[in-house]
């Protein structure tokens, strides 16, 4: 059982890096007009190849401008790319622009990055979101936690995330992703057939926010992960 869900994260593995070389970046470089129905279909087809569905909770706000997402892997980019027609721009860190191929990816499709190292990474941070909000229209999706997550429970939360909802006083919606980490397993190289489930929390607008936003939101998404995986459990 362990080897064959050993050779299904290689499997998901490949298919990923295969659609996302000669698949996503070449069309997103040919018709950058379209970045956003080329991720949408393409994101789909790797769900189905990977054995994966997808089941959602709830809506999407599509006057919120920021999403905050929990992280346990790429498949959570993947689900929501796969299920959204609208194109996000996903906060990365600066390290991931230089990878290969994934970095042509984030490049090519427009996103955001972000330099942890630097104190002048959050001013960055900062002008570029404005600008994709205002000047693009696109709504700003990053993970607070910063990075993966090896368990169910959420890591800290980084303080980017809640200084740019407050400086440019968004309005932001929580979102929830369960499963992802399941149908592939980056950090003990597992994959599994499975469904993923994507969760949308109310939005809010941070002005009418109380002071403790950022702190309430990290809780309601941990209380939401644990009775999701409760219920899961009982299931399995």
């Amino acid at each position: 059982m362990k080897t064959f869900a050993k050779i299904r994260f290689y499997w998901g593995a490949f298919v990923i890096s295969t659609i996302v070389a000669l698949g996503m970046i070449p069309l997103i470089k040919l018709f950058p007009k379209h970045k956003g129905i080329i991720m949408h279909k393409l994101n789909r087809v790797i769900l189905l190849l990977m054995g994966a569905k997808l089941k959602t909770f709830g809506k999407r706000d599509k006057n919120a401008n920021l999403y905050l997402i929990n992280h346990q892997g790429i498949m959570d980019i993947i689900a929501l790319e796969a299920v959204e027609l609208t194109h996000f721009s996903w906060v990365a860190k600066k390290e991931l622009f230089d990878a290969i191929w994934f970095g042509h990816l984030l490049k090519d499709g427009d996103m955001i990055s972000v330099d942890r190292d630097n104190k002048a990474g959050l001013v960055k941070l900062l002008k570029d979101a404005k600008k994709s909000i205002e000047d693009k229209n696109r709504a700003v999706a990053i993970f607070p936690e910063g990075t993966r997550a090896k368990e169910q429970k959420l890591l800290p939360f980084k303080a980017g995330a809640k200084l740019l909802a407050q400086k440019l006083n968004m309005r932001v919606q929580p979102i929830v992703i369960v499963g992802s980490k399941y149908v592939l397993n980056e950090h003990n190289k597992t994959g599994h057939s499975g469904v993923i489930e994507i969760h949308y929390l109310d939005a809010f607008n941070i002005q009418d926010a109380p002071k403790t936003w950022y702190e309430d939101t990290k809780e309601k998404m941990q209380n939401l992960i644990d009775k999701i995986e409760k219920t899961r459990e009982v299931q399995r």
